[in-house]
């Protein structure tokens, strides 16, 4: 099993904090793939973002109201790059990690089967804004969520079978606008899997000191008002599932990311225990077919003689039956020929 890392590059095609990624990436990158999805290819100057970009061919248009067909191009890539990609998580270059690698492959690993999805009931009017086109749905899809979170693989493809059997009304929902922040939900509402998503944020943001009308905070001088964010956040219980920390500059100190990502460097035995246990049975179970299909085969091999001996018998068998029914028949033909005769005399 592995996670997707979905990221979304555009203006400058860079990430904020190339360096802090691939630090935090390398613990685990036995389960992690990388995707980037870009707006102009000559922009990426990063020759580590060039080695994970995906085809231009799946290279979808976007905008700041419109970006939910890189969302399903990019993720869709992910699935078909990689069958074992159980997670995806999608981000952008000013996300970084705020939790420390083993604490993300903890969740991976006890969450792989389940999607984490902040979402509830609208919080504007949707006969007065044109979000997601939302007025011509029924009430009970009027929903918004986080437009960055984790799916799991079976979420994502029931995401895209809606795209398939329900297009038009997914068009609609997309040409609203800012649909990335109520689609996911409502694909995953209109097929009755939306209450067993995780409900928690997987990604940090700070909406109260917005840097624009439509912009949340950004994360640039690590000053008291973002430390004391940062520790309030992280210690919540409501953000047990967080994972990254957006949007931040490239100026933030690296030193305070350093602090949240490595304080759980060294965790308890008992939980390095319990994991490898969890992914030594995880693993076992993925086997688990490929196994009795192989010891199903060596005892088909093992016994192949006997079954092979036993089909010929039965072949002899029938042979001889016929054989019988055959004489028989001549017998009998033989017999009334001999007795037209005699009677004919």
């Amino acid at each position: 099993m592995k996670i997707a890392l979905c990221f979304l590059i555009s203006g400058e095609h860079n990430l904020k904090k190339e360096e802090i990624w691939k630090k935090w990436i390398e613990p685990n990158k036995d389960i992690i793939n990388i995707y980037f999805h870009y707006k102009d290819h000559t922009k990426i100057g990063s020759k580590w973002i060039n080695e994970f970009i995906i085809p231009q061919s799946y290279i979808a248009e976007t905008s700041y109201y419109h970006v939910v067909p890189a969302y399903m191009s990019l993720m869709f890539f992910a699935t078909v790059q990689d069958e074992e990609n159980q997670w995806f998580c999608m981000l952008t270059e000013s996300c970084v990690p705020i939790i420390s690698p083993f604490k993300f492959r903890e969740l991976f690993f006890y969450n792989h089967y389940k999607s984490i999805l902040s979402w509830k009931k609208i919080w504007w009017n949707a006969t007065v804004h044109n979000r997601a086109n939302l007025r011509f749905l029924k009430p009970e899809f009027h929903l918004g969520h986080s437009p960055y979170f984790v799916l799991c693989k079976k979420d994502l493809e029931s995401c895209f079978k809606y795209h398939s059997v329900n297009y038009k009304l997914y068009k609609l929902i997309c040409d609203g606008g800012l649909a990335n922040e109520s689609v996911f939900a409502i694909m995953l509402k209109a097929q009755n899997v939306l209450d067993n998503v995780i409900n928690s944020p997987t990604h940090l943001t700070d909406w109260v000191r917005m840097s624009s009308l439509t912009s949340p905070h950004v994360f640039k001088t690590g000053n008291n008002a973002d430390l004391d964010f940062l520790k309030t956040e992280m210690n919540s219980k409501d953000n047990r599932h967080v994972m990254f920390l957006r949007k931040v500059h490239q100026n933030f100190p690296d030193s305070i990311l350093n602090k949240y990502i490595y304080e759980d460097a060294n965790p308890s035995y008992k939980r390095i225990i319990l994991l490898e246990i969890v992914e030594s049975l995880l693993f076992l179970k993925s086997i688990l077919p490929y196994v009795f299909f192989s010891v199903g085969f060596i005892y088909f091999i093992y016994y192949l003689p006997v079954i092979l001996e036993f089909i010929q018998k039965k072949i002899q068998a029938e042979l001889v039956k016929e054989v019988k029914r055959d004489l028989v028949a001549r017998f009998a033909e033989r017999f009334a020929e001999r007795l037209h005769d005699v009677s004919t005399l």
